[in-house]
């Protein structure tokens, strides 16, 4: 279970990420337009096709996936080997999603992070903290996994 992480990975990514996870499922359902608007900084409201209202929708509901399946993943294992992939598949995912939002903002917007929006904060700010965190963790800089206790059997 969890347990096995060392003490910042595990409230990083078993409480942290979960909880950010799932307040980015809840934003597309409680207002659409508001959240497509703002993934860029300083955007203005404006009317949504069906087709990207169903595309934040989606995305909201992924991020419910994700934080869903961090919960299954972590909660469960008692395998450092699958934590591991789990983290290794997490990071490869942190690189592409500040690529990608990087390459949609404007140069101007980028570098301007005085003026950052939250989501701009979240898409680029906390996911390059939770690949600092992830890498840190594969580094061993926060100790090593506790590894389970495993009971032991008595012969007769």
């Amino acid at each position: 279970m969890a347990s096995i992480l060392p003490t910042v990975p595990r409230f990083v990514l078993t409480i942290f990420e979960p909880l950010s996870l799932l307040a980015g499922a809840v934003a597309p359902f409680l207002s659409t337009d508001w959240f497509v608007a703002k993934q860029l900084p300083l955007s203005a409201l404006e009317p949504l096709s069906a087709n990207s209202r169903m595309v934040a929708l989606q995305l909201g509901n992924i991020y419910l996936l994700l934080a869903m399946v961090g919960i299954a993943v972590l909660y469960t294992t008692t395998e450092p080997r699958v934590v591991r992939n789990y983290v290794i598949a997490l990071l490869i995912a942190d690189v592409g999603h500040v690529a990608v939002t990087c390459w949609v903002m404007d140069y101007e917007s980028l570098t301007d992070i005085a003026n950052w929006n939250a989501m701009a904060w979240g898409n680029i700010g906390v996911t390059a903290f939770l690949f600092s965190v992830r890498t840190s963790y594969l580094l061993g800089l926060f100790g090593d996994d506790h590894l389970p206790t495993t009971a032991i059997k008595k012969s007769n």
